[in-house]
């Protein structure tokens, strides 16, 4: 059965030889190293691409809605600029973050050859999130009362509260889309996801277009569009599930199984939502800052303009976030405790490497950036006057989302949601305020707090990898899914 499972599954099969490659002692170190690196290279490439083309266009779907917004004025901009940043990704990062726990039990699972419990994982996480989706439409409902509570012009406020209104359905597509993304990554199934979003980018398009500057329906309608891209993408998925013969082992159907177990596997989406959360209201919380300096629209634009260039740059990271979760978490499952931080080593090197030429790409293009979401001469200055910040956000970035990486394929994230609260709410926000509003260095201030947090988390937990006992690491993957065996 092993043998039939390695024809159809090309990345597993070269993940074997990694392990085998570096356990035949026979070959000097430096040879084993060369013709490992060679074989995990090739091995992370098939999951990287399509990857981050799907993330790719995920973003793209949200930030070309906030580009045709910013066709409407610069307030109208700045509007969705915090109803994206300051209330969606709110929702984001709980969703994602709950969803992770699937995402470690899925791939030690499949390394295991236990094909048949990724189903059952996949609905009980989809249970779960979708319960969990209730009280933020709650939260969404009452938007513009949260954002002027927390200091928000009122006016901005009430322009982002009827964007976030047109967001609620997309609550709900992130409930059912996480665990599926999640289930496939965990096969090393990439590039049907990346297919789906790229036939419905264009569709996306289109509508924007038409409702935002054709119909005029406004904050609104461009919002609408990305809750019906976001489901478009769920069913072309789930539909993929269904019928393709490479997931006829892992999915059999919906099963009552899928009820059992859900106060435990809530608690884990729990421990991995205070992961994920964490960071994303990290960022958050610096947009929501910047509006309360005295020139709020410019602030919130130039910050908005910055966070959504280094977004797609993240989405690199986050790729090569997916593909070392998927890598570290299949090895650990089968048992290879040395492919496991080889597997790590390479993806990190190669994440850091394109972060850094995106970085440099950044400072060249410094003064043309805003251009490409609104017009004018004050946010292209004030845009360029951010891009050495950005720059280097861009090249932390490179490496802490791999590190989460591992985390996830290790099952660590309740003991990383510590490190997160340390160096992001202990050390990054608070320097970022001192920074930006007691010696009023504004924008700039809250970013030197905010690279202070993620380097602080960068060192912490590569230092943690590389002290880490990858032999116990197996025992422990072999001892969760025992146990989960179980319920």
């Amino acid at each position: 059965m092993a043998e039939a499972i390695e024809e159809a599954s090309p990345c597993r099969a070269m993940s074997s030889r990694v392990e085998q490659i570096l356990s035949d002692t026979r070959k000097p170190y430096s040879a084993r190293v060369r013709e490992a690196a060679s074989v995990e290279l090739a091995t992370l490439a098939k999951l990287v691409a399509p990857a981050v083309v799907v993330y790719l266009i995920t973003n793209i779907t949200s930030v070309s809605t906030q580009m045709f917004c910013g066709q409407l004025g610069n307030r109208e901009l700045a509007a969705a600029a915090l109803g994206n940043t300051g209330i969606q990704v709110f929702a984001f990062g709980i969703m994602l973050g709950m969803g992770s726990a699937v995402e470690t039990l899925c791939g030690q699972a499949y390394g295991a050859l236990k094909h048949d419990a990724l189903g059952i994982y996949l609905q009980r996480a989809t249970i779960i999130l979708t319960l969990t989706g209730l009280p933020l439409t709650v939260f969404y409902i009452f938007s513009k009362h949260i954002l002027i509570l927390l200091g928000e012009p009122r006016e901005i406020a009430s322009l982002a509260s009827l964007y976030v209104y047109g967001l609620i359905p997309q609550i709900f597509a992130y409930a059912v889309n996480f665990p599926i993304q999640k289930f496939l990554q965990a096969q090393s199934i990439m590039a049907p996801s990346a297919w789906i979003s790229a036939a419905a980018l264009p569709l996306h398009l289109l509508l924007t277009w038409l409702l935002v500057l054709k119909l005029r329906t406004g904050l609104l309608g461009a919002s609408l569009t990305v809750s019906f891209s976001w489901w478009v993408g769920v069913i072309g998925q789930f539909a993929y599930i269904c019928c393709s013969q490479r997931c006829k082992s892992t999915w059999t159907g919906f099963s009552a199984k899928a009820f059992s177990g859900l106060p435990s596997f809530f608690k884990l989406s729990v421990s991995s939502a205070m992961m994920l959360c964490l960071e994303c209201w990290y960022f958050q919380i610096l947009v929501l800052l910047a509006g309360k300096f005295h020139n709020a629209e410019t602030a919130l634009g130039s910050l908005s303009i910055c966070m959504t260039i280094s977004t797609w740059a993240y989405m690199v990271a986050v790729g090569f976030n997916a593909a070392v979760s998927v890598r570290v978490s299949n090895e650990l499952g089968a048992g290879h405790p040395k492919a496991a931080p080889f597997s790590a080593m390479m993806a990190i090197l190669s994440s850091l490497s394109v972060a850094i030429i995106l970085a440099v790409l950044t400072l060249c293009l410094r003064h043309r950036l805003s251009y490409i979401f609104t017009p004018g001469p004050v946010m292209s200055r004030a845009v360029a006057d951010l891009s050495p910040f950005l720059a280097a956000v861009m090249v932390l970035n490179g490496i802490a989302p791999v590190l989460t990486g591992v985390a996830v394929g290790c099952g660590w994230q309740a003991f990383v949601a510590y490190i997160n609260i340390g160096c992001y709410y202990f050390l990054g926000i608070p320097l970022g305020c001192v920074l930006g509003f007691h010696f009023d260095y504004g924008v700039k201030g809250l970013w030197s707090g905010m690279l202070a947090g993620i380097l602080a988390q960068t060192v912490i937990l590569s230092w943690i990898i590389l002290r880490t006992n990858w032999t116990k690491e197996v025992e422990t993957a072999k001892e969760r899914l025992a146990t989960w065996e179980t319920r």
